[in-house]
């Protein structure tokens, strides 16, 4: 029989009722503060790119995939496919609306011809600004509410999506010879994307739109004279320098691109929560990670370029000024349309805050030359 104290209960009885008392107390604290994380099975989601396997862009699609994976500890799989594995490349976007797919890897340019502002989300105009500013101006100046519009809105497509990666300046292309004016281009086979290539046929130039994996075969038969794709790793994975030899940097036709990954919207919405955090803020760090790595794989890319005989050349200014000319009278004749006017004056009313602080903050090309020559030789 066990004792009792003054109060006149039995003490093991009392001990047994605190600990009991104590561990219901923890067990609630502990489900006070454990967040409400669903448990639901892995999610397999069909992922493709619109990359051949060889392009730097389809590692790029697949580090994303790798980081989704990652970060929801599996519970959401990205199988990553290349380009034609499932639909060629220029079919992925309406593959992920149908359900055939259920992500992809691409940019908006490539589905220009569903809308001409969609290529105002991969190709836009040169403001003069960068890709940086370009994707500040999506997530921060209503460019992702304009986005949705278009993809949800007036194409009632059945897709989400978002940009990241803001790419570097892209290369005028590879050509035969040097290109000196905008008068060089009058009659040249070319190949390009997007609004890019309403300017180049402003310039006067035969423009074919092909995906990445076509550009080289197409130049080595003939049927283009020259072409533009991206950035030094990607042209010499996919054998630019065999069927060209002047690579000429620094163009207006692509300042601000960035990749756009999309989902199946169906798919997208029945994901929880915290998986769907997960894809969006995937993107955010792909931006961060993939900058510094293309940094670092284009200038050795470069380097080895010029090892393959291939004349680097700069665009001179009198090419540039007439790509800006073109520019206009595009833009002129995009902008009849309601839609495609209302982005372009929102990506201007964004340049014309935005500018004037960082043109006056950040020092010029000048002065970044000068600093290196200085200071580095």
């Amino acid at each position: 029989m066990p004792t009792k104290n003054g109060s006149g209960a039995p003490v093991a009885g009392r001990r047994k009722f605190l600990k009991t008392a104590g561990l219901t107390g923890a067990a609630a604290v502990a489900t006070i503060a454990m967040p409400q994380v669903s448990r639901a099975q892995t999610v397999t989601m069909k992922y493709q790119s619109t990359w051949p396997t060889k392009d730097i862009f389809h590692e790029f699609a697949a580090d994303y995939a790798k980081k989704v994976n990652e970060m929801s500890g599996g519970r959401l799989k990205l199988d990553v496919l290349a380009a034609g594995a499932v639909v060629p490349a220029f079919q992925m976007a309406d593959a992920v609306h149908s359900g055939v797919l259920d992500a992809g890897h691409g940019v908006c340019a490539y589905w220009y011809g569903k809308h001409k502002a969609y290529s105002l989300f991969g190709t836009p105009p040169s403001w003069g600004w960068d890709a940086t500013s370009f994707l500040a101006w999506f997530y921060y100046g209503g460019g992702e509410a304009l986005y949705n519009e278009l993809v949800n809105g007036i194409l009632k497509l059945n897709l989400t999506g978002f940009l990241y990666y803001a790419m570097p300046t892209q290369p005028l292309g590879w050509f035969k010879k040097e290109m000196k004016t905008g008068d060089d281009f009058k009659g040249m086979k070319y190949r390009t994307v997007g609004l890019s290539a309403d300017v180049f046929k402003e310039m006067g130039a035969a423009v074919t739109i092909l995906p990445g994996g076509e550009i080289v075969p197409a130049m080595d038969r003939g049927l283009l004279d020259s072409a533009e794709f991206n950035n030094p790793s990607s042209d010499i994975l996919l054998g630019f320098p065999d069927v060209a030899k002047f690579f000429m940097l620094g163009s207006h036709h692509q300042q601000a691109e960035s990749f756009e990954i999309i989902f199946n919207k169906a798919k997208f919405d029945a994901l929880p929560a915290e998986v769907k955090a997960i894809c969006r803020n995937a993107a955010f760090a792909s931006t961060a990670d993939q900058n510094a790595l293309g940094l670092h794989r284009y200038s050795n890319d470069l380097i080895e370029i010029k090892k393959r005989g291939v004349n680097v050349v700069k665009t001179p200014d009198a090419l540039l000024n007439a790509q800006l000319d073109a520019w206009t009278k595009v833009l002129a004749e995009q902008s009849k349309e309601p839609f495609f006017a209302k982005v372009v004056e929102s990506q201007k009313a964004w340049m014309r805050r935005t500018y004037p602080y960082a043109s006056t903050n950040n020092l010029d090309s000048s002065a970044l030359a000068a600093a290196y020559k200085k200071l580095i030789g």
